[in-house]
């Protein structure tokens, strides 16, 4: 990637940290930077044109979501995907979401309805091979739920742990076919807008559940990228 375009990612105005621990970790999730990669304070410093200590500090934050093993003299290393961490992950989403959209459903409105089927319009213009795009507007699709249902902490909360699912959803977007998930959050939706709790509920745990599908699928196709089970 070249090193002007990184650096511009960052904005001076604002905490650099936060914007250096974003951008890694969305490299790591895209596979841009792969398991086993050794990466150094310096030179992503000197890539984003910053200091080293919001370097460092992203670094650790990396850490703690698994993404980064920090080697002290050695450098710090991608870590490869822990598939209990995917299933662990799924399991608290399960958990906040099944109640989200039942929360949903209670103050399901004109603007909560309008809001919803119009990012279901926006899923269902993008190209089947437009992975990046469908990965964004399915990321905002799970955020705007919790926001509407007056959860954003549970949400941050599952920002904190979804990280290696998030890894997986990644690498299998494409087998997962992205207009089988849109007629996922479809069904989600009709549930929401019908104020159907029992029905919103159930979708929303059919769909989290897809990934109990594609993770053995993913690590058989891509081994080099899993770790061993713990």
């Amino acid at each position: 990637m070249d090193t002007a375009v990184i650096a511009s990612a960052i904005n001076s105005s604002a905490a650099i940290a936060p914007q250096i621990y974003r951008l890694l970790r969305d490299r790591i999730v895209r596979t841009e930077l792969l398991p086993g990669e050794v990466i150094s304070e310096t030179e992503i410093a000197r890539s984003y044109d910053v200091s080293r200590q919001p370097v460092r500090e992203a670094f650790i934050k990396l850490a703690e979501a698994g993404l980064v093993q920090i080697r002290p003299q050695r450098g710090t290393m991608i870590t490869r995907i822990s598939t209990d961490a995917v299933m662990d992950a799924r399991f608290v989403r399960e958990a906040i979401e099944a109640d989200v959209v039942k929360l949903v459903v209670e103050r399901c409105d004109t603007a909560i309805r309008t809001e919803l089927l119009g990012q279901i319009d926006r899923q269902k213009r993008v190209a089947d091979d437009d992975s990046d795009g469908f990965v964004k507007l399915d990321e905002l699709f799970h955020r705007t739920l919790a926001e509407m249902a007056g959860k954003s902490y549970a949400w941050r909360v599952i920002e904190e742990v979804k990280a290696q699912m998030d890894r997986v959803r990644y690498l299998s977007v494409e087998k997962l076919h992205v207009r089988r998930l849109i007629s996922q959050h479809e069904e989600i939706v009709a549930g929401i807008v019908e104020n159907d709790a029992p029905r919103a509920e159930a979708a929303m745990r059919a769909h989290l559940r897809e990934i109990l599908k594609s993770l053995p699928e993913v690590a058989k196709a891509r081994p080099d990228l899993f770790g061993a089970a713990r």
